[in-house]
């Protein structure tokens, strides 16, 4: 366990950040799920921006890699095209 002041502010302040990154996380992973099962075409492009910027925001957080995030916007898109 830390013995100095700083060190046990540093683990306060990393648990703190942790919980807030699995919060932003699973509510993005949950999202791009439910688009996936939407069936209306029409409702899942109205989702999509908001899906867009929630997936940026994790990439320039370094919570997704950056690759990862035009992987996920692609294949989002993509499956909006192949809706009917």
């Amino acid at each position: 366990m830390a013995h100095h002041k700083s060190a046990k502010k540093r683990i306060r302040q990393d648990e703190k950040k942790r919980l807030h990154n699995r919060y932003y996380k699973k509510s993005t992973r949950t999202a791009i799920k439910k688009l996936r099962e939407m069936e209306d075409r029409g409702e899942a492009e109205k989702q999509l921006p908001r899906l867009f910027s929630m997936i940026d925001r994790l990439a320039k957080r370094n919570l997704f890699h950056p690759n990862k995030a035009a992987n996920l916007k692609s294949g989002l898109a993509k499956h909006i095209q192949g809706l009917g």
